[in-house]
């Protein structure tokens, strides 16, 4: 992973509504924003930057389905997330 790429990971991962943000993806498989501002103690504008964060990072992608916006979790990236946490932390 080249190291703009880790700061990203780590700048997104390290705010705890982004982590619960990705939790409620994994749980549920795909979601919008507003759904997701059910989950968190935040509104439904702050979700959608968080989620924009995430994207840039490379951990979720978006999907225009009608006129909501439907988001999910990048499977292969969380896999190289949690690969490159374990290489840290070892």
């Amino acid at each position: 992973m080249k190291p703009q790429r880790d700061d990203e990971l780590w700048a997104a991962v390290a705010e705890p509504t982004r982590r619960r943000l990705l939790d409620a993806l994994l749980a549920r498989g795909e979601a919008s924003a507003t759904s997701l501002a059910d989950d968190v103690p935040v509104t439904r504008q702050a979700v959608a930057k968080h989620l924009a964060v995430l994207e840039r990072a490379g951990l979720v992608h978006s999907r225009q389905r009608g006129r909501e916006v439907r988001y999910a979790v990048r499977p292969d990236r969380l896999d190289e997330a949690t690969q490159r946490l374990a290489d840290v932390a070892g």
